[in-house]
């Protein structure tokens, strides 16, 4: 499924050029360009180069209307219960990150969005763990509620480690840590975190790889969090201010230097 693209490992079975060189540009900020490497003639095509225009927004906090197109075309396109619940998921996706970065609230929507994919993808299903993940992040950052974001997260990392998924893992193992943190476990939250680094390093996931940094270093003491927290913002730098978000967590330590 090509859903599942958008987590992944950034190689293939085939080893199929265009997925490896969309992989390449993904992992470099550069989804425009992975997108227009796809042509949306199949539904999971369609869907894959929605994920990507998805992904776009949630990092840079552009590209709202292009993802939008994107996505109803693949929604238009999808026939089986697994494409269905696949571009259900990717809508959910949509209207989380608008609602997160204060575009504009479509919450009601993108639980609306979530519940039918939940409907659609059958669990064990190889789309029914970055669902799962997705669900958390609706629970954890749009309810409020940590607890039903851990069950979540925890289904998702089960998933991930069964599908042989580490990218989806480096994600459960971030926001596992991240509520690890919140309740002031350092010595868990510092291994999740640690981990989550280690995956996408190896991966070479340059535009997860800041956050990655930025988030360890909040579980760490100095000088260790200032050495993180300036490699995190080399990155950052790097990629030309992506994640746009990733600004506010690296600001404060650098009004104080």
């Amino acid at each position: 499924m090509a859903h599942t693209a958008m987590s992944g490992s950034g190689t293939n079975a085939g080893n199929d050029p265009l997925q490896t060189a969309v992989w390449r540009l993904r992992s470099r900020a550069c989804w425009v360009d992975a997108a227009a490497l796809i042509q949306p003639v199949t539904a999971d095509a369609s869907l894959q180069r929605a994920s990507l225009l998805v992904e776009r927004c949630l990092y840079t906090e552009q590209g709202w209307a292009e993802a939008e197109d994107a996505l109803r075309t693949a929604e238009a396109v999808a026939r089986s219960d697994d494409e269905r619940g696949a571009a259900a998921c990717e809508r959910g996706q949509l209207a989380y990150a608008a609602t997160l970065l204060g575009v504009r609230d479509r919450a009601d929507e993108a639980r609306a969005a979530l519940g039918r994919a939940a409907a659609l993808i059958a669990p064990g299903a190889p789309g029914r763990a970055l669902l799962d993940f997705r669900r958390g992040l609706l629970a954890e950052n749009l309810a409020q509620s940590p607890q039903a974001a851990r069950a979540a997260y925890r289904r998702a990392h089960a998933g991930a480690s069964a599908q042989g998924d580490p990218l989806l893992l480096s994600f459960t193992w971030r926001h596992l840590a991240g509520l690890a943190l919140r309740e002031g476990e350092l010595a868990e939250a510092r291994h999740g975190f640690g981990e989550s680094l280690r995956i996408r390093e190896e991966l070479g996931y340059l535009v997860g790889t800041a956050p990655a940094l930025a988030s360890l270093a909040d579980a760490e003491t100095e000088p260790e969090a200032s050495r993180l927290r300036a490699e995190a913002g080399r990155l950052f730098r790097l990629l030309g201010g992506v994640p746009t978000w990733l600004a506010r967590q690296l600001s404060p330590p650098a009004a104080t230097a």
